[in-house]
């Protein structure tokens, strides 16, 4: 059981979690954890202010947040003997130094920022350890650097899966052959050389899902604020609503393409060991959700949901070079690995290609670089808008209902057929969200 941080946020929202778990302690949860909502953006903005040389300033501003911490221990009734209690005179001073090396940049900042950022989920998981312990349930902390080994990447680091699996194994198996119930903090883990290490955005997610994926679990539930995945961004169509059964295809895409609920990376380990997740809301917890399944059958109408991603660049690099020969898309797509950059959608002809990018923090470089294999056009202010259903590519006649549902608006770029479960296209940013209030009225 994952829960978010806006499932953490307040007294309330730990009530609600100790109902949920407590509820299912026949079924042997384990239950990961992000930090306390607002807690992790609070901490990376205290690293800023420490970059700028101001370590009592950073610090000072995390106060705060050590004092919702303490509100709660104070309305569970939490011992000042308990375990937590030791953990935040620790982060404290921890922080406090940790701040002060930033200032002084006496070691890598990309080390020291996940070793900063780090504390929230270690201070959250802690405290709903606690707090379930004060309600009666046999509930242990454990500390997620032990068991989640990564590499060197700080900030977005990849697990190493044997050496994960083997020690999540190790330390959970009996805990939960004891009716322990073990709680972690998610998004942190730890370098073969022991260092703070985090697993990047929606790392809670993936975090939850390797050790569902190591423990072989009969299901994960992603606890947050919304239930389950919707037909559309509700804050577009106020008529959206939840999709009963996605496919694991189905939801990365989703999830790649804007819907936020889940994160790509989340769907892998299950993927693999062949888990079901179920995507609930920790404010209504009676409410079915999503499950997500490693096939889950069509819909009549084909399409399940649209997502979309704006702020997107489209670049369009044309060259008599590609006409003919091969060789050209290798070098042009070498340039990209060199930046680090994702392309989300590629479109080709026979002497050009337009594609995507929603990261452009390397964009002057790139196109420095393209402009050697050809011309290059860079157009900024587009979004992504992704049509997502099982079935979609062998669907007669599908394209043609989307398309002649929006026969007004001008299509900057198509991809159909790359995936059996979307059909993408690119637009206008201002026009996106009339183009998705259309296709879902007519087709959904």
């Amino acid at each position: 059981m994952k829960f978010g941080g806006t499932s953490v946020g307040d007294v309330a929202a730990f009530e609600r979690v100790f109902g949920i778990v407590s509820s299912q302690l026949d079924r042997r949860p384990v239950v990961v954890v992000s930090a306390m909502t607002k807690v992790t953006d609070a901490l990376l903005a205290a690293f800023e202010i420490a970059r700028s040389g101001q370590a009592e300033d950073a610090f000072s501003s995390l106060e705060p947040h050590f004092e919702r911490h303490l509100e709660i221990t104070r309305r569970f009734e939490i011992a000042e003997s308990s375990p937590f209690h030791n953990e935040l005179t620790y982060a404290r001073e921890e922080l406090a130094d940790l701040l002060k090396r930033v200032s002084r940049r006496s070691l890598p900042l990309s080390m020291l920022k996940d070793a900063v950022v780090s504390y929230g989920e270690q201070l959250s998981s802690r405290l709903l350890a606690e707090v379930l312990k004060s309600k009666g349930v046999n509930a242990r902390q454990v500390d997620s650097r032990r068991l989640i080994v990564t590499d060197d990447e700080y900030g977005s680091a990849q697990p190493l899966w044997d050496e994960t699996e083997r020690l999540i194994k190790l330390e959970l198996a009996p805990m939960i052959a004891d009716d322990e119930v073990p709680i972690m903090g998610g998004f942190i883990a730890a370098s073969r050389g022991g260092e703070t290490t985090t697993l990047g955005r929606g790392g809670s997610d993936y975090s939850a899902a390797l050790v569902a994926a190591a423990l072989r679990a009969n299901e994960l539930q992603i606890w947050t604020d919304v239930t389950g995945v919707m037909t559309c961004d509700p804050r577009i169509c106020s008529s959206a609503v939840t999709i009963p059964v996605l496919s694991y295809e189905e939801a990365a895409e989703l999830a790649y393409f804007g819907a936020k609920v889940l994160h790509p990376k989340t769907i892998k380990p299950a993927v693999d060991t062949n888990i079901p997740v179920r995507v609930c809301n920790t404010f209504e917890p009676n409410e079915i959700g999503t499950m997500v399944l490693a096939d889950s059958g069509e819909t009549p109408n084909k399409i399940k949901s649209i997502a979309s991603k704006k702020n997107i660049t489209i670049l369009r690099i044309t060259s008599a070079r590609m006409l003919g020969s091969y060789g050209f898309m290798s070098a042009l797509f070498q340039v990209f690995e060199r930046y680090r950059t994702v392309i989300d959608v590629v479109s080709t002809s026979e002497v050009s290609v337009a594609l995507t990018l929603d990261n452009t923090d390397s964009l002057e470089q790139i196109v420095t670089e393209l402009s050697r294999l050809g011309e290059v056009e860079v157009e900024r202010g587009y979004a992504v808008v992704c049509v997502v259903g099982e079935g979609l590519r062998e669907s007669t006649g599908l394209a043609a209902k989307v398309f002649s549902t929006i026969a007004d608006v001008n299509i900057a770029l198509v991809s159909h057929g790359a995936s059996s479960v979307n059909l993408t296209f690119v637009v206008k940013e201002e026009l996106a969200a009339g183009v998705i209030k259309k296709i879902h009225r007519q087709l959904l």
